[in-house]
This record gives structure tokens, C-alpha cells and sequence, in this order.
């Protein structure tokens, strides 16, 4: 690997190229959020050197299900990055560790808080040779007495109250589909960094950028937040219903569920036009927001009475044009056709020849810098040789001069 920057592929226009081009991220993270995080960065055009122990990254074991043998969920959040396998209890590679992050514009970990001081690459440490230095850190609940519990997803939607809002009023509190907390942290990593990133360029200092699995939860539960902090509810499981909006649930229609989210009167009246009963729109019980959330138990069943008489999908065409929010709960391969449908393009292709994979777009549209897929998820350790050989190397005069000039700051 040469300078920073140096391997992203040339481009007619320089001035298209992705945003984080030039940015180097020393990758200490593993499993979901921290990497999740850092391929969003390297979509943007940063240069990720995702560091493994020898034994690699737990999400590569996390099988089935496979593509090519490898499993899906590694490949789902490693896309472009290098994979340099290094044990830190060996001084050679100890040594390699302390030179990338000395070099990073952005050092990121997931350690349990403290996990890095034991090698010298906390933030204090490599602040110390690197005071432009971007270093996020992502626990599961802080730096502070939380420290020492394990931050898992799974333990973050228990405790911090999401599991509690969710299932059927009288049956057992569930866990969400996905890692919601984890992606969720993963998210205001990148907005961190980004945002350190935006101070540095101000004043060439760097800073410790602090996320935790249990805030990033709290401030996502947001209303349900809210609702405690300012109001002083503590809000219950309601099955599929809204605590403050009536329609906002989804409905039997003639062949499958249909969710509805009438969230104001004018949606309420188009919905109820469409459904061929203006008058329900009239009823002194159903006119205002608060009137149906008062008597969400007698609205209900005039809706299904009247959805009763057409499938979902002919439902979502019909209310969607008259600008009712609905849709039927499709399956996975069923909401990628839908994207699709509406030109959303969510499946692209990273690598080339026999290592190209299909992965999901990234989420942001850029009009002037998109995102680029130029290097699949790596194999273990796939670009060991060329970036030890590039951390022996002096560093350029430019870096150097870099760095004495964010510590002069």
C-alpha cells in the first residue's frame, strides 16, 4: 500500500471522486457495529485496513448461511477493506499495530473499554505520536462503571427497555429481527467520525470519539424516550399499534395484512374516501388523531370490514396514489423487488472477475461523489504482505509534516 489515497483507482474527474479519498482508517473492530461502520467509511472512499487476530474476525464462523463457502453475514459488512492479520502479543506485529495507527487519520475499536491500553493503542497512546487523530471507540455501555459489562446487541435491547415494547400486550417481550442497537451504533460512529474529521480540518486537532451500544438505544427509542424523560410514562407492549397515532397498524385486507400508518386527519379522510366510506372520516369518534386513538377498539373492525374487499398489493396501489402511507408486509426477496420496482437499484456488485459479489447499496445517493465497490470482503490476512512492507517503509515527509503540524494546533 503506498501513501493514503494512493490506492483508490484514478478517475477522469478528480473532483468525483468519493468524499473520504486520502483518508486512512485503522480498523480494530469486529463483529457488527465497528465494521459495519468502517465499510460505510470505505464506501465513501476511505482506505480501511481492517486488522484480524490470526484467527480472524467470529463473523467469518458465523454460518450458515454461505456464499462460496463464506459466510454471509462476514460478507454483508467487510466490503472494501484490507484484511491484515496481526497477534498483538507478538512485538513484531505489535509493533506493525503501532505504526498503522500512528499513520491513521482514524483509528477505530471495540475492545471492552481499556482492552487497548494493554497493547499501548488507546487513544491517550496514540494521540501522543498522532495528535490529528480521529479515535472512535464503540462499547456496549461506556467507559465508565459500565465498562466491564460485555456489550452484545441482544443484551442492549433487553436492558435498555426496547424488548418491553415489543410483542403482543399479554405474551412475552421480543428481541427485534436484526441487531438494531448495533447497526444503530454503528451509524453514530460514522457521524462521529465524520464530524471529528470536520473539526479537525478546522484546527488540526484530533479527539476521542466515545459510542455506546446503550445511548445509541436510548436516544433510538425516541418517542418511547420521550415519552418517560419528559412525560413520565413508561410505555408497554402494544402488539402492532402506535401509543399516539390511530391508524398506524397493520390490517387484514382479503388475501394478506396490509399495514396502514394514517398518522394525521387528512391521511384518515383520503384513506377512508378510498376505502369507498367517507362518512366513517365524519364520525364524531374518528375525525380527530386523539378522537381514534380514544376508540381505536371500534375503528378497527369498521377497517377491516371495509379492507376485506381487495388483496393488499391492489390496496397499496390505490391508497399510495391517493397519498395514504401502507404497504403490505412482504418478505425479504420481497421488499428487494420492491426497491427495485422503484428504481432504487439496492443490490450492486463489488470486486471483479471471480470475486465479484453481489451486496447492498450503500444508503446515501451523492450527486456529485458517489459511493464506490472496488474490493470485496477480504480473505484472512489477503494484504499482509504488501501492507507490512508498507508499515517497514519510512513515512512520507508529507505525512510527518502532517502530523507536526496537528500537534503545533
Amino acid at each position: 500500500m503506498a501513501e493514503r489515497g494512493a490506492d483508490t483507482p484514478a478517475h477522469d474527474d478528480p473532483h468525483d471522486d468519493p468524499p473520504l479519498t486520502g483518508i486512512l482508517v485503522a480498523d480494530f473492530s469486529r463483529v457488527l457495529a465497528g465494521p459495519y461502520a468502517t465499510m460505510l467509511l470505505a464506501d465513501m472512499g476511505a482506505a480501511v485496513v481492517k486488522v484480524e487476530s490470526p484467527a480472524g474476525d467470529e463473523t467469518r464462523t458465523w454460518k450458515p448461511p454461505v456464499r462460496d463457502g463464506v459466510s454471509t453475514y462476514y460478507l454483508g459488512v467487510n466490503r472494501g477493506k484490507r484484511s491484515l492479520a496481526l497477534d498483538l502479543r507478538d512485538e513484531g506485529d505489535l509493533a506493525a499495530a503501532r505504526e498503522l495507527a500512528c499513520r491513521a487519520d482514524v483509528v477505530i475499536e471495540n475492545l471492552k473499554p481499556g482492552g487497548m491500553a494493554r497493547f499501548g493503542l488507546d487513544h491517550a497512546s496514540v494521540a501522543a505520536g498522532n495528535p490529528g487523530v480521529v479515535y472512535a471507540s464503540i462499547s456496549g455501555f461506556g467507559s465508565g462503571a459500565g465498562a466491564h459489562v460485555p456489550g452484545y446487541d441482544l443484551m442492549v435491547q433487553a436492558v435498555s427497555g426496547l424488548m418491553s415494547l415489543t410483542g403482543e400486550p399479554d405474551g412475552p417481550p421480543y428481541r427485534a429481527g436484526i441487531s438494531v442497537f448495533d447497526v444503530m451504533a454503528g451509524n453514530h460512529a460514522v457521524i462521529g467520525i465524520l464530524a471529528a474529521l470536520r473539526h479537525r480540518d478546522a484546527t488540526g486537532r484530533g479527539q476521542h470519539v466515545e459510542v455506546n451500544l446503550l445511548s445509541s438505544a436510548l436516544t433510538g427509542l425516541v418517542n418511547h424516550s420521550s415519552a418517560y424523560v419528559a412525560g413520565g410514562v413508561v410505555p408497554y407492549r402494544m402488539g402492532n399499534a402506535h401509543p399516539s397515532v390511530c391508524p398506524y397498524e397493520p390490517l387484514p385486507t382479503a388475501d394478506r395484512d396490509l399495514i396502514v400508518a394514517a398518522a394525521n386527519d387528512g391521511q384518515f379522510r383520503a384513506l377512508c374516501e378510498v376505502l369507498g366510506s367517507p362518512a366513517t372520516a365524519d364520525d364524531p369518534r374518528f375525525a380527530h388523531n386523539a378522537d381514534r386513538t380514544a376508540h381505536r377498539d371500534e375503528l378497527r373492525p369498521v377497517l377491516v370490514e371495509l379492507l376485506a374487499r381487495r388483496g393488499a398489493d391492489e390496496w397499496f396501489d390505490l391508497l399510495v396514489a391517493a397519498g395514504v402511507p401502507c404497504g403490505p408486509i412482504n418478505t425479504l426477496d420481497e421488499g428487494f423487488a420492491l426497491a427495485e420496482r422503484f428504481g432504487l437499484e439496492p443490490v450492486v456488485e463489488v470486486g471483479r472477475g471471480d470475486r465479484a459479489l453481489p451486496t447492498t447499496r450503500h444508503p446515501i445517493t451523492f450527486s456529485a461523489t458517489p459511493a464506490r465497490y472496488e474490493l470485496p470482503p477480504p480473505e484472512p490476512d489477503e494484504h499482509g504482505p504488501e501492507l507490512r512492507a508498507w508499515l517497514a517503509a519510512p513515512e512520507s515527509p508529507a505525512r510527518r509534516g502532517r502530523a507536526a503540524a496537528g500537534e503545533e494546533a
